[in-house]
């Protein structure tokens, strides 16, 4: 009589796309904690300014006021969000790249952002933009 074969592997179960139970082969990956906190709001609505000119160039919209049409928003809304274009480059990066905040009080205020957009110089966009982000880490620091 031969003696039998015996394989050894780790599973673990999911659940699938449909709702249903999975099993798959190998260790069950490690979740890595979801950090505390929210994206700011002046990042969301930087990364919407982004989205809104590329679906104006792509041609996927007629202009912004279809924009804020679609949005059920007023035309003065989406140029108030549009304007967030109007800051220099850095400075809008270091807006989408903001740190997480927890509460209900936004580290920076979206009417400070825009006075600095209103700005047309982009050298002091950048010195407006350093004193308010000193600001904020400064009040997040409880100082």
């Amino acid at each position: 009589m031969s003696e039998g074969v015996t394989v050894d592997f780790k599973v673990h179960f999911t659940t699938g796309q449909t709702g249903r139970r999975e099993m798959r082969a190998g260790e069950r990956a490690v979740q890595t904690p979801v950090p505390a906190g929210r994206v700011p709001r002046i990042s969301r609505l930087m990364a919407l300014a982004i989205r809104f000119e590329m679906l104006v160039q792509r041609g996927e919209v007629r202009d912004f006021a279809q924009i804020a049409e679609m949005g059920y928003v007023t035309r003065a809304r989406v140029s108030q969000i549009v304007n967030l274009l109007n800051l220099a480059p850095d400075v809008q990066e270091e807006i989408l790249f903001l740190g997480l905040v927890s509460g209900d009080r936004e580290a920076v205020p979206e009417r400070h952002v825009r006075r600095i957009a209103a700005e047309s110089d982009w050298t002091k966009q950048r010195s407006l933009w350093r004193t308010l982000a000193e600001r904020a880490a400064d009040a997040g620091r409880g100082s």
